[in-house]
């Protein structure tokens, strides 16, 4: 980022967000204020990292709760929004799809009318200056088949989860606002991300924890679902680059054209536990692994075409897949207290009303969600 701002980011105790404030205030030329209402309440943990920080705030909020938004964007004054707050389980979608549609489409619509609101009141300086960063996903665009290209911008929606529609309507309110009120709205999707601070019912932080407990290690199906994987440090640097001078109104894919299997990067992570953490008896963690019944309305395949972004922003991935996975085992590896914080705080805020750790498959056979 450049020049000092103030940025509002929503969802900011969650695993893309934390990864995204470090960036900001590394920069040390950004303030940052996060909004989350803590439906993990583990996730706290992870914003044990910027206290102290004078750059860093944070306040417990629902963006359904439009008056505590607008006391925010009052007292904080903020120069752009970065919206990352999401419901955004696809097994938890479907298990409940309540939740998802009042925090992914209720919960954006009340922050859009709070910013307008705000953006309207600024001096013309500031106003031209304000930018509302709208984060998605690739799974609004639905499935692809082994032979088809890579989605680019502007290909049709077909989401095929109830995740995956709460986002995608997300996204046309997004975009009504800009076209009806003129608000200064950029808007990405991006592919799976991988990394430090992933909550661990998501597949690699999964895998990884139940494999270290000893447990099986379930993949739904054969295995054969393919997704492109992005390290996500790679794509903060990407949101930001975005909101340094993205075109307004425009949209981004983000990607990070490495596309493997599920079972492949099961596989991959048991390589890499072998190596970093062997097992007790000298066998693979490999031997672990188990299929189980696929989920309903599973997505083959998912992938996007990130030539726009690279044009258009200069932006480039640094990690490889290889590296990436590496990192991230490591990471796992020497914080595993962290892992254990967030599944035993529980947390009732989602569709299945269930301890983190009961939802995580910890001890029993739960599925590896991608």
């Amino acid at each position: 980022m450049t020049g000092e701002k103030k940025i509002i980011v929503t969802g900011g105790a969650g695993f893309i967000g934390c990864n995204l404030v470090r960036y900001l205030l590394r920069e040390g030329d950004t303030e940052v204020l996060i909004l989350d209402k803590l439906v993990f309440p583990g996730a706290a943990h992870s914003l044990e990292q910027f206290m102290g920080n004078p750059a860093y705030s944070f306040q417990r909020i629902d963006l359904c709760e439009s008056e505590h938004l607008k006391a925010a964007f009052i007292e904080f004054r903020p120069d752009a929004v970065m919206h990352l707050a999401a419901e955004s389980h696809v097994d938890r979608s479907i298990d409940g799809p309540a939740p998802f549609i009042h925090s992914n489409i209720v919960g954006t619509f009340n922050l859009l009318e709070v910013a307008r609101d705000y953006w309207q009141s600024l001096h013309e300086s500031r106003k031209a200056r304000f930018r509302f960063l709208h984060v998605s996903t690739d799974e609004v665009m639905g499935s692809l088949q082994p032979q088809e290209m890579p989605l680019r911008e502007g290909a049709p929606y077909r989401p095929n989860s109830p995740y995956a529609a709460s986002k995608a309507a997300a996204d046309h309110l997004v975009r009504a606002w800009h076209k009806t009120y003129g608000l200064p709205v950029l808007v990405s999707n991006c592919t799976n991300n991988y990394g430090p601070y992933q909550f661990p019912e998501k597949l690699i932080p999964l895998i990884i924890m139940r494999a270290l407990n000893g447990e099986a290690l379930p993949v739904y199906g054969d295995g054969g679902n393919v997704r492109d994987w992005l390290y996500v440090g790679d794509h903060v640097e990407a949101l930001c680059r975005v909101m340094d001078v993205g075109e307004v109104g425009e949209v981004y894919n983000i990607g990070g054209n490495s596309e493997k299997s599920n079972i492949e990067m099961v596989e991959t992570i048991c390589r890499l536990l072998d190596e970093l953490r062997p097992r007790s008896d000298g066998s693979s963690y490999s031997k672990q692994i188990g299929f189980v019944s696929d989920r309903p309305g599973h997505d083959f395949r998912y992938a996007l075409n990130t030539e726009k972004i690279t044009s258009a922003t200069g932006w480039r991935r640094r990690w490889s897949l290889e590296s990436g996975l590496r990192d991230t085992v490591g990471w796992y590896l020497q914080n595993e207290a962290w892992v254990k914080s967030v599944a035993s705080s529980g947390g009732s805020g989602h569709a299945t009303g269930q301890p983190l750790g009961q939802r995580l498959g910890l001890g029993n056979q739960g599925s590896a969600a991608d």
